[in-house]
């Protein structure tokens, strides 16, 4: 398991503990000032002795470069604040497929719908959950109707009765 920490703070750790080795503390000793297991300051001791402190150092973390550079993600954010419907919806709203075309059109570059979401949250850009309500609906109608026509059908519903916990099915007992 990895353990807490940016790769800046656990490479700190790392020569911190090869430091305290070099002053001729014991394995076990620096093990617990450092909170680790003594087998990672022996690791760390024998990579520093072999390879310097170059080998102490943070490595890249691997992964798949993007595929959209940091000018195209900006032209992207760019494109999404335009609006969707100066892109031909027929709304403003921008789901993950619309966007993923979005990018395919522009880029020429494929994403999934789901990792549009992932590449979104990496801009810092958040889910927004439009109003669900219709472009014909009339407020003034619903005030009126909730007025007038609600409590008449609230008094037409059965209230609360009294009820038996005793069993009505006679072949169930």
């Amino acid at each position: 398991m990895r353990p807490y920490g940016s790769a800046r703070e656990l490479e700190a750790r790392r020569v911190r503990a090869f430091a305290l080795v070099k002053e001729g503390r014991s394995l076990s000793e620096v093990a617990k000032v450092m909170g680790c297991h003594a087998s990672s300051v022996m690791r760390w001791r024998d990579a520093a002795e072999s390879g310097g402190q170059a080998a102490l150092k943070a490595k890249p973390v691997p992964g798949r470069p993007p595929k959209l550079t940091p000018r195209q993600l900006a032209r992207l954010v760019g494109l999404l604040v335009g609006g969707a419907m100066a892109r031909g919806y027929d709304t403003e709203v921008w789901t993950t497929r619309r966007i993923a075309d979005l990018i395919e059109e522009e880029f020429d570059v494929r994403y999934h719908r789901d990792h549009v979401g992932r590449l979104l949250h990496s801009l810092h850009w958040t889910y927004q959950k439009p109003d669900r309500r219709a472009l014909e609906r009339k407020e003034h109608k619903i005030r009126e109707w909730k007025r007038q026509e609600w409590p008449r059908i609230k008094k037409g519903l059965p209230g609360w009765q009294p009820t038996s916990s005793l069993s009505t099915n006679r072949d169930s007992v």
